[in-house]
């Protein structure tokens, strides 16, 4: 039951990860993306790449492209009061032996576009405007007919098609996201804003309606989110988001007040979306489907981690089918080494997530921040 021939299904983060680390074992590989190109599946407007992130991406090839194109930092984090003033830090850590960063931050167009050129270079083939209409699959292959008239016949087939996967009815049919409570706001701004603070690290301010932070991307480029507490379900008017935006941010000082009061002026350039988690229990794969990245644990923001934890995904998928000598024990063996760890970064971000909207009084989010950091700098 050795594997030859790999189907990916979904062209984002984890997708690409894994079509690259694929392609660098020998294997053929497919990928197959619903929407018309590289760009249009980008949500969001940027994204953090812990150390652990930057170890995945050096392995397949692509982390000094994020590092020449983004903005490292020299330490995680700080945190300030409600006014603006620093109240603690929040080191991170590096690898020891190693010169990446503790932190690189990078826009997510970029980001896709790198992972899309080193699966080409890699000779991966990628569709686009194509997904899987029906899959079968019995001991000798997996039988796909897309939803553009062709078919294939391959050996595995991997679903790495995000949060609302259609390919997890393959595997696990009756897991769905879970709401935390809460939704982020997302928007672009300066990375040095008059009077302030450089943004030089991600930057925290918490008061008692959300937390505010900010993120370096580029060299000028910054992000800031909000996340606060919203009924599950809630729809705002796309035309009033930076209406809103302010009126949530109306009790902070300091750098989020002179965002506030300066940046946050387009309501076109701000992303609004929910917060919602999910991780199924193993085994995350049926026959010969397979499920990483967000398909199959859907990560909450607190920690940066959703994206690294999809690129380990491909990593360790692409190992476990070079190593095994069946597809079942590889499959397996991929599950085992990427569940708990996967099961502790989710775990800690809905404690922080509680923390936030003022459901676990006394909760130390900097120790627990820095202790997942710590931990995963263990191999994966």
């Amino acid at each position: 039951m050795k594997v030859a021939r790999v189907l990916v299904v979904g062209g984002g983060i984890g997708g690409l990860s894994a079509a690259i680390a694929l392609r660098t074992k020998g294997f053929d590989v497919d990928v197959v993306e619903l929407r018309p190109d590289l760009h249009s599946s980008v949500y969001g407007v940027g994204i953090i790449q812990p150390v652990n992130a930057l170890r995945a991406l050096d392995r397949i090839g692509c982390a000094r492209a994020c590092l020449d194109a983004g903005y490292s930092t020299r330490a995680w984090g700080k945190v300030l009061d409600a006014d603006g003033n620093e109240v603690r830090q929040i080191p991170g850590a590096t690898l020891p032996g190693s010169d990446l960063p503790p932190m690189n931050g990078v826009t997510r167009p970029v980001l896709h576009e790198i992972l899309t050129a080193k699966a080409n270079a890699e000779g991966a083939s990628i569709r686009y405007s194509t997904t899987v209409r029906s899959l079968e699959h019995d001991a000798a292959a997996a039988y796909v007919e897309f939803d553009d008239g062709g078919q294939g016949t391959y050996d595995l087939v991997i679903g790495a098609d995000g949060t609302y996967s259609r390919m997890r009815t393959y595997v696990v049919p009756d897991i769905k996201p879970t709401y935390n409570g809460q939704s982020a706001f997302r928007v672009n701004v300066p990375r040095r804003i008059p009077g302030q603070m450089e943004i030089d690290r991600i930057i925290l301010q918490h008061n008692e309606d959300g937390m505010a932070g900010f993120v370096p991307i580029g060299p000028e480029l910054a992000y800031m989110f909000y996340n606060s507490a919203w009924p599950e379900g809630t729809w705002l008017d796309p035309d009033t988001l930076d209406v809103v935006l302010r009126e949530r941010l109306a009790g902070f000082g300091g750098l989020t007040g002179a965002v506030r009061d300066s940046w946050i002026t387009d309501p076109a350039g701000i992303v609004f979306r929910p917060i919602e988690w999910m991780i199924a229990a193993p085994p995350w794969h049926a026959g010969r489907v397979v499920l990483i990245g967000d398909a199959v644990h859907a990560f909450l923001p607190h920690l940066g981690q959703g994206a690294a934890q999809a690129i380990e995904d491909g990593i360790v998928l692409a190992e476990c089918l070079a190593e095994a000598d069946q597809l079942e024990k590889a499959l397996t063996a991929y599950t085992d080494r990427r569940y708990e760890r996967c099961r502790m970064v989710i775990e800690a971000c809905v404690q922080i997530g509680e923390w936030e909207r003022g459901l676990r009084p006394g909760f130390d989010n900097v120790a627990v921040t820095q202790s997942v950091i710590e931990t995963l700098l263990q191999p994966i």
